[in-house]
C-alpha cells in the first residue's frame, strides 16, 4: 500500500475529519490571537530551537534503544534537519490541513522505526523547557514551570498507556474470544494474497493434513496441491465463481491428501475483498467434514442396498438400468441383457421353516447368483424371493443364457442350513435391452420372460418376445373382462351326464356343472378363465353363483320327473377354506330346495393337502348336512391312500388320462383297474372319466365299475339341449351314426331308437 494510501487509511480510523479538527481546536481554546503570537515570535526562536536540537539528540544518545537509531552521523544529521523543521513550523504554521496530515506522517514514520509514545512525549517535554529560558526570564517562575512540565507529561504517559493498555487488553480479550471460537469450531484459517500469491494458513489448517504450518509453502500451491484431482476443477471454478460476483461467498466441499496419503472431505468458506490499494485477497476458514461424508455415504448405501443380503435394491438398480440404456446409445457399445430371477416354492420354506430360515436362504442364493457372474455385472434384489441382474458389454444374445443356466446349476446345489438340507430352483426371465427402452419397459420384458418360464414348468429361463407382450396384453383384457362377467351375465352353465351302466342298461343319473364364459358369439375355454378367477379372488362370488344355478336347475329337473337325479359341482380351493362357507352353501340348498344327497362337491387332492385340520373339519360338516363328497381326479396326484381314509369321502373319480389308454395300453390298464378296485374295497363309489369309445364301455362293464361320464355320452350341453337328451329326444352321442354295440344289452333300448 502507497504512503498516500496509508496516511489517508490512518486518518479514516482515527476519524480525523474537518469536523473532529475543529472540535479539538474547541476543546484547546485555540483562536486566531494564538497564531498571531505564535508567528511573531517564530523568528526570535530560531537560535533556541537549534540549540534544543543538539540538546536533545544529545539526551537521547545517554539511552540505549533512541541511541541505536542516531549511531549513524548521516542518519543523526538527517534527524536534527527534519527535527528542527518540525519544531519551526509550530511557531510558524500554517495550521492547515497540511499540517496536520504531515503531523500524522511523523508519527507514522515514527511508529513504523520503533520510537515508542515514551520518547515521543519526552521530546515535547525537554522542547517546552528549553522554549522556557526563552519565554521566561524569571528563573524562579521559570523552573518552577518546568517542574510542572515534568509531572503533567509524567501524567500524560500514564493517561497514554492506560488508554493503550485498556485497547490492547480489550483487542487480546477479543483475540483470544475468537480463538476459542476457533477451537471449539475445530477449524482452520486461511488468507490468500491473490496478486502477490501469499496464502497465509493457520496450525490447525495444516494441522487437518497431518502437517506443520512451516512445512507448507507460502504460495497456493501448498493449497491446491494436495486437493484430490478429480475435486480440483471443482474447487477452481468455485473461486472464480465467487470473484466473478456469481456467488455472495466461497461455500466448497472437497477431499485433501493428508501427509500418510490418505483423503479427508473438507469444506471451505471464504469471502474475497479488494483494499483501498485495488488489490484482492480472499479468506476464509476450513472444516474437516469427514466424519459427516461418511455418514452421507452410509446413508446413501443403505438408501440403495438391501439390508439382509448387502445387494443393490430397486433404487440402485434403477440408477444401473438407466446408465446401462444411456450407455447402448453410444457408437460401439456392445449388448446388454436383463434376468430376472425368482425362487420356486419359496413360500413353502417360509412358511414350514420360518422366515429366519428363509432368509438365510436368501443371503446363500444371493451370494451363489453373484458367483456367476462376470466382472462389469450387477445383481440387485429386487423384493422377496425376486432377483434381478443387469448383464453388459456381451458379446452376443447367447451370453445371457450361459449366465442363466450358470445361475440354475448352481442353485441346484444342495443347500446346508443348521439343521436342514435344501434343493431350490428359480425360474429365470430373459430381456434384451434396447437404447430405445425405458427402464420400466426393460424390467416388464423381463417380468413377462419369467411369467413364461414358470407356465413351462419352473427351474428353466425363458427369453422375451413381441408374442409375450401380445399376450399378456390379451390377459390383460381378459381379466379387465372377466371381472365384470358375473355382473353382465356373461357365464353359463353346460351339463355333462354322469351315468350308470347296470343290468345291460344306462341310465342318467347325475350331471356335472361346468362353468362356461360367453364373450360375443364365442365360448372362452375354461382353462383360459378359471386360473385368473382363482387369482382374482372373484372364484368365491362366481362359485356361489354356479352352486345356486345348478342347484336350482337339477331341482326344476327333479320337478319334472328326474327325481333322482344329482348335480356334481367342482369346488375352487378358495371356497373350501371360507370360514362361512357352509352356512352360505346350507342357504342356497334352502333357496332352491335341493336335498343335499343330490349335491356332490368334487375336490381334489391338492385342496385337501392345503390346511388339512380346517379341511377336514369343512369336510365334515359338508357330510353332516348330506352332502356328497367326490375326489377328483385321483391317480394324478399323490394317491395317498391316507386321505382316502381320514376325509369323509363318498366318491372317487378315475382320471380321463387313465380310461383314456385302457384297455389298449396295458399299464393303463392296470392302474385303471386298481383304482376301481381300492374304491370299492373301501366301500365308494366310482366314477370312470373320459370315456369316448365303445371299448371303454366294455372295460368298465368287465371290471364292474357301475359310473361313468365322457363324450361317449354327450359333451356338456347347455341346459335345454341336455334336456332333449333327458327326455329321449336326442340318443348318447357314441349312438349317432354308428352301428349298435356287438354288447346291446348295455344300451337301453329307448336310446338305441
Amino acid at each position: 500500500m502507497g504512503a498516500v494510501a496509508t496516511l489517508e487509511e490512518l486518518m479514516r480510523r482515527i476519524g480525523l475529519d474537518q469536523a473532529e479538527v475543529d472540535e479539538r481546536c474547541r476543546l484547546l481554546d485555540w483562536q486566531g490571537l494564538d497564531m498571531q503570537q505564535l508567528n511573531g515570535a517564530a523568528a526570535t526562536m530560531d537560535k533556541a530551537q537549534q540549540a534544543f536540537v543538539e540538546r536533545l539528540y544529545q539526551h537521547l544518545g545517554g539511552f540505549p534503544g533512541p541511541a541505536s537509531l542516531i549511531s549513524d552521523e548521516a542518519t543523526l544529521a538527517r534527524l536534527k534537519h527534519s527535527q528542527l523543521d518540525y519544531y519551526q513550523r509550530l511557531w510558524r504554521g500554517p495550521y492547515d490541513s497540511d499540517y496536520v496530515a504531515s503531523r500524522l506522517r511523523i508519527g507514522l514514520i515514527h511508529q513504523v522505526a520503533g520510537v515508542e509514545l515514551k520518547w515521543y512525549l519526552g521530546g515535547y517535554r525537554l522542547y517546552l523547557d528549553s522554549m522556557l529560558a526563552e519565554l521566561c526570564p524569571d528563573a524562579t517562575q521559570r523552573a518552577l514551570l518546568a517542574s510542572l512540565l515534568k509531572v503533567v507529561f509524567f501524567d500524560m504517559t500514564l493517561a497514554i498507556d492506560t488508554y493503550s493498555a485498556a485497547q490492547r487488553k480489550a483487542l487480546e480479550d477479543s483475540e483470544a474470544r475468537f480463538a476459542r471460537a476457533l477451537r471449539g469450531a475445530n477449524d482452520g484459517i486461511w488468507d490468500w494474497h491473490l496478486e502477490h500469491d501469499r496464502l497465509y494458513v493457520s496450525e490447525r489448517w495444516a494441522g487437518m493434513l497431518g502437517l506443520s504450518r512451516d512445512s507448507l509453502g507460502e504460495g497456493s500451491a501448498s493449497w491446491f496441491s494436495r486437493v484430490h484431482p478429480d475435486d480440483l476443477p471443482g474447487l477452481r471454478q468455485a473461486i472464480d465463481a465467487h470473484l466473478r460476483g456469481s456467488s455472495a461467498l466461497l461455500h466448497h466441499e472437497y477431499r485433501m491428501r493428508r501427509r500418510a496419503g490418505d483423503y479427508l472431505w473438507v469444506l471451505a468458506r471464504g469471502v474475497a475483498e479488494t483494499d483501498a490499494s485495488g488489490q484482492r485477497r480472499i479468506a476464509g476458514s476450513q472444516s474437516d467434514v469427514s466424519a459427516r461424508k461418511a455418514v452421507e455415504q452410509q446413508l446413501r448405501h443403505a438408501a440403495r442396498h438391501d439390508p439382509l443380503t448387502g445387494l443393490a435394491n430397486r433404487l440402485r438398480l434403477d440408477e444401473l438400468l438407466a446408465q446401462a440404456l444411456q450407455q447402448l446409445g453410444k457408437v460401439g457399445a456392445r449388448q446388454a441383457a436383463l434376468l430376472f430371477i425368482d425362487l420356486d416354492r419359496f413360500k413353502l420354506i417360509n412358511d414350514s421353516l420360518g422366515h429366519s430360515c428363509g432368509d438365510q436362504v436368501l443371503v446363500e442364493v444371493g451370494r451363489r447368483l453373484g458367483q456367476c457372474l462376470r466382472p462389469g455385472d450387477h445383481l440387485c434384489r429386487f423384493g422377496g424371493d425376486e432377483f434381478v441382474v443387469l448383464l453388459t458389454d456381451m458379446a452376443c444374445a447367447g451370453d445371457a443364457e450361459q449366465v442363466a443356466q450358470r445361475m440354475l446349476d448352481s442353485l441346484h446345489l444342495p443347500l446346508h442350513l443348521a439343521e436342514q438340507t435344501l434343493v431350490v430352483s428359480a425360474s429365470i426371465g430373459i430381456a434384451a435391452l434396447q437404447a430405445s427402452d425405458a427402464s420400466q419397459d426393460a424390467l416388464q420384458a423381463a417380468d413377462l420372460a419369467l411369467y413364461r418360464a414358470k407356465q413351462a414348468g419352473k427351474a428353466q429361463f425363458a427369453r422375451y418376445s413381441a408374442e409375450l407382450q401380445t399376450q399378456a396384453r390379451h390377459q390383460l383384457e381378459l381379466e379387465s373382462a372377466l371381472g365384470q362377467a358375473l355382473d353382465r351375465d356373461e357365464f353359463v352353465l353346460h351339463y355333462q351326464p354322469i351315468c350308470q351302466l347296470e343290468q345291460g342298461e344306462i341310465r342318467l343319473i347325475g350331471v356335472e356343472a361346468l362353468l362356461r364364459w360367453r364373450q360375443g358369439d364365442s365360448l372362452v375355454p375354461p382353462q383360459e378363465f378359471i386360473p385368473s378367477l382363482e387369482e382374482s379372488g372373484e372364484i368365491l362370488r362366481v362359485g356361489d353363483w354356479v352352486l345356486a344355478q345348478a342347484c336350482r336347475q337339477v331341482r326344476a329337473w327333479q320337478l319334472a320327473g328326474q327325481t333322482q337325479l344329482r348335480c356334481a359341482v367342482n369346488l375352487s380351493n378358495r371356497q373350501l377354506q371360507q370360514d362361512d362357507f357352509v352356512a352360505r352353501l346350507t342357504d342356497i340348498l334352502l333357496a332352491s330346495g335341493l336335498p343335499p344327497a343330490s349335491l356332490v362337491l368334487e375336490i381334489t387332492e391338492s385342496q385337501l393337502m392345503q390346511d388339512s385340520t380346517a379341511t377336514l373339519i369343512t369336510l365334515r360338516e359338508l357330510a353332516s348336512l348330506g352332502v356328497r363328497l367326490a375326489l377328483d381326479d385321483f391317480g394324478t396326484g399323490y394317491s395317498s391312500l391316507g386321505y382316502l381314509k381320514r376325509f369323509p369321502l363318498h366318491i372317487l373319480k378315475v382320471d380321463k388320462s387313465f380310461i383314456g389308454g385302457a384297455p389298449q395300453d396295458a399299464e393303463l390298464g392296470a392302474i385303471s383297474r386298481a383304482i376301481i378296485g381300492l374304491g370299492h374295497s373301501l366301500g365308494l363309489e366310482v366314477v370312470a372319466e373320459g370315456v369316448e369309445r365303445a371299448e371303454h364301455l366294455e372295460f368298465l362293464h368287465e371290471q364292474g365299475c357301475r359310473l361313468a361320464q365322457g363324450y361317449w355320452f354327450s359333451r356338456p350341453r347347455p341346459a335345454a339341449e341336455l334336456q332333449r337328451l333327458l327326455s329321449g329326444a336326442d340318443r348318447f352321442e357314441g349312438l349317432c351314426g354308428q352301428p349298435p354295440l356287438n354288447t346291446p344289452n348295455l344300451v337301453p333300448a329307448e336310446l338305441q331308437q
